[in-house]
């Protein structure tokens, strides 16, 4: 053997040697206790998001050669890399939680800066899995030549390419702040999430609280509304992001993906919406079941469910081509948009807007919500931002107003006419007015004569159509043939 190559055999067994260590993270007894509470280790996470064989590491031996001489810490508490989902490009970062209880350290905070630089200067989609303690105690005591920063890359991030975060565990601080950033964010049910966790806030506030009571996910999920969506599991969790990511292009000014084989041959008549959909304003319906009628089979993936709950936002595919649906919720305040609401409404068309997804709003709500709580919540400044979101918004946006539309309730939902539609569509049924019909003429102190009158002229599409506030009447059997001809132009 020549002496070259005992050379090259010595640092190669090195080389295998640390990158073993970095793959054994915090070790067979701090992985048996993570999974012990129920949870996956970094890299079986990544493995989970990935297509199989597809994950390419980058920064392994971060960590394992400190300056001053401390052990070596696998990948200081970070893996991360690239790899393929529905063999597409995508960048993710995973916070070790038996490395320093997934702390961020020097090498840490290198590592995720490179990370998110990648996938700014490649313009490829970011998966961020957080299950860490925020900034390492320890940092201070240490100086290294500079202090990466990927809060401010992740920030940059935002509306370029599509970011996901994943809370899978308790994530405090930086980490935390960092996944705030995310067009979509789901969450472990049994995870926790906040700004500072339980000794933090014990030493700065005095007060005792748990993990749950700091940051829970069913607070985050209908309260905070910082989250999007629920997961019961972590292969739950992993199915969602999978998922969205296949409806978002790789990047902003890209299309997304459309599935040809969802396009139906023939125009489709869908007799059921006869059934789910009663043509009188004061019934109700589940526009779930309407939107599934819309939608291709199978494709609907409802974002922020538990929050703002009468107005519904989802993803879905119609005619192969995925787009971002805003309906109202009659089943819930009939549809009326409160400050939760109009939050969530906002997110979501600016993430239609950023981009590029067609945007499909289905009106039939009686209006703003009124009265003391809903002012005092800030309804009026919620409802701005929406109308002003749905007004930028540049892509195809499909109008449909099935059956009631009530003053700023029916802007925010961009029925205006001209507002920018790519076609603005009504069922005969619909129902229109500044306000109410019968609460306008209490208000306008009007004779039964005259509210009579008011009610009969808001109770069909006729007067509206003859004045071009609306492109077309239609059949709602063929509202969704209607829609997939718009969505279909070339």
């Amino acid at each position: 053997m020549t002496d070259s190559r005992k050379l090259w055999e010595n640092l190669l067994d090195e080389l295998q040697h640390r990158q073993t260590s970095a793959e054994a993270m915090g070790g067979a007894e701090k992985l048996e206790k993570q999974r012990a509470r129920g949870r996956l280790s970094a890299r079986e996470r990544i493995h989970r998001l990935f297509d199989p064989g597809t994950f390419m590491e980058i920064g392994a031996l971060a960590g394992s050669n400190h300056p001053g001489g401390h052990p070596a810490l696998a990948g200081d508490g970070i893996v991360g890399g690239t790899g393929l989902v529905h063999g597409h490009s995508v960048v993710t970062l995973a916070e070790d939680f038996t490395v320093k209880g997934g702390s961020i350290g020097h090498a840490n905070a290198a590592k995720r800066t490179r990370l998110v630089r990648l996938a700014l200067e490649q313009r490829l989609p970011l998966v961020i899995i957080l299950d860490g303690a925020g900034e390492r105690a320890g940092n201070t005591e240490e100086r290294y030549p500079n202090t990466p920063n990927d809060l401010q890359l992740v920030a940059d991030l935002k509306g370029q390419v599509p970011v996901v975060s994943m809370v899978m565990g308790s994530s405090a601080g930086h980490g935390a702040l960092t996944g705030m950033f995310a067009d979509f964010i789901v969450m472990l049910e049994n995870a926790a999430l906040f700004t500072a966790g339980p000794p933090l806030v014990k030493a700065s506030l005095g007060l005792t609280a748990t993990p749950e009571e700091l940051g829970g996910a069913q607070m985050h999920a209908t309260q905070s509304g910082v989250v999007h969506n629920l997961a019961a599991s972590e292969d739950e969790a992993f199915s969602q992001v999978r998922y969205y990511l296949s409806l978002m292009p790789q990047r902003r000014g890209e299309q997304a993906r459309r599935n040809t084989e969802s396009i139906a041959a023939q125009p489709e008549v869908r007799e059921d919406m006869l059934d789910l959909l009663p043509p009188y304003g004061n019934q109700t319906y589940d526009m779930r079941k309407v939107v599934k009628s819309l939608a291709d089979a199978t494709s609907v993936f409802e974002l922020q469910a538990g929050f703002g709950g009468s107005i519904l936002c989802a993803l879905a595919r119609i005619g192969g081509v995925p787009v971002m649906i805003v309906a109202n919720q009659p089943m819930l305040l009939a549809g009326a948009i409160n400050r939760q609401a109009a939050e969530k409404a906002t997110h979501f068309i600016d993430v239609a807007n950023d981009f590029d997804l067609p945007l499909i709003m289905l009106l039939d709500n009686p209006g703003v919500m009124p009265g003391p709580q809903s002012e005092s919540e800030g309804i009026l400044k919620a409802a701005g931002q929406m109308f002003a979101a749905q007004r930028r918004y540049s892509g195809q946006k499909v109008v449909a107003t099935l059956r009631k539309a009530f003053g700023f309730g029916s802007s925010v939902m961009g029925m205006n006419p001209w507002d920018k539609q790519a076609i603005s569509l009504a069922l005969p049924c619909v129902s229109l007015g500044g306000v109410p019909a019968i609460g306008g003429a209490a208000a306008a102190k009007a004779s039964a004569e005259e509210a009579g009158q008011l009610q009969e002229l808001q109770s069909a599409a006729w007067v509206p159509a003859d004045a071009m506030a609306f492109d077309k009447v239609v059949d709602p059997r063929l509202l969704r043939n209607e829609i997939i001809n718009v969505l279909h132009r070339d």
